[in-house]
């Protein structure tokens, strides 16, 4: 009977000892949040925040996708704790097509479009009937136009939004001529136009920094910023998790802002959360399926900044789609 007392008293101690993931540490060994991501600039920016966040006692285990479906599927599945490596559009999209319950824990960075000089060096020097190129695919299009606006080159319908085209256009009193041309090939015509709009990506291509070279680039309070903020997602009621909270925070400190400002010379950019923010996209049901959901509220008319660009529900390699 002192036998099974004795043995029953150990291994109650060993349960005991033993950290609530079974490592049996004794909490000496660090937590570990698990977290998928893209390989750039998502999975480089985890890894600069893992530093600080080993020093706190906490491991980040960076699991790498090429895809776009996959990283939400495990974290739907609760196979992974979070991901990295979309915007909010995306993931709004994403949980209205397939179902998911995936929640922003933070938004983290954008990357911006860029008006670069051309024939001209400034937006005063535009004159009657300027060529200013432009994507021609539909959210870059939008994009630019909503850009040329801020910067009071044009006006648009009041509806125009996120699905601008240049038919939307009711204002251009410097009968400006918006030349709509594939994103990749902008770089090797800029020579030829007044100014063309560019994706921070073509921009450093074509040796531009976005902050020393742009004669105007989307800030943080834009509806693209907005639209487009790269963020933290998990599964809904995970929003609050002590660990997840911790990584935002890092990623979130100024030592990272200063990282992404350094590193990537402005084709990507610190989100800086705006004094009136809009809604995420996951706090609004869609009333119906739009190719872009007006989900946000547009932050008066100024609007301006932006992460990278359009909607797609596949694994499409196409780094401009979800990111």
């Amino acid at each position: 009977m002192r036998k099974i007392l004795a043995s029953a008293l150990a291994i109650l101690l060993v349960a005991c000892g033993a950290d609530d993931d079974g490592t049996g540490s004794g909490g000496k060994q660090n937590r570990v949040i698990t977290i998928a991501a893209s390989p750039a600039p998502h999975a480089e920016i985890l890894s600069e925040a893992a530093k600080n966040m080993r020093k706190r006692g906490i491991d980040v285990d960076i699991r790498v996708f090429d895809d776009y479906v996959q990283p939400n599927n495990v974290v739907e599945s609760g196979e992974i704790l979070a991901n990295y490596m979309q915007h909010e559009l995306y993931l709004h999209d994403f949980n209205h097509d397939r179902g998911t319950h995936l929640k922003v824990a933070g938004r983290i960075h954008y990357e911006p479009l860029g008006i670069y000089p051309g024939k001209k060096k400034q937006l005063s020097e535009l004159t009657e009937g300027d060529h200013i190129g432009i994507p021609n695919d539909t959210t870059n299009e939008a994009r630019a136009l909503l850009l040329l606006q801020d910067n009071g080159l044009i006006r648009m319908k009041s509806d125009a939004g996120l699905t601008a085209s240049v038919r939307d256009v009711t204002e251009n009193p410097k009968n400006l001529q918006l030349v709509e041309l594939e994103a990749a090939q902008l770089p090797r015509v800029k020579d030829q136009m007044a100014m063309v709009v560019l994706n921070g990506n073509y921009a450093l291509a074509a040796g531009f920094n976005v902050e020393k070279d742009a004669v105007a680039y989307e800030k943080s309070e834009s509806l693209a910023a907005l639209t487009y903020v790269n963020v933290i997602a998990v599964k809904e009621g995970h929003e609050k998790d002590p660990l997840i909270q911790s990584l935002v925070s890092e990623l979130r400190s100024d030592r990272i802002k200063e990282f992404i400002h350094n590193k990537y010379s402005g084709a990507v950019m610190f989100y800086t959360e705006p004094l009136r923010a809009g809604k995420s996209a996951t706090e609004k049901k869609p009333v119906e399926k739009k190719k872009h959901p007006d989900f946000i509220d547009q932050p008066s008319p100024v609007g301006n900044a932006g992460s990278s660009a359009g909607v797609s529900g596949s694994g499409d390699s196409d780094l401009n789609k979800a990111a």
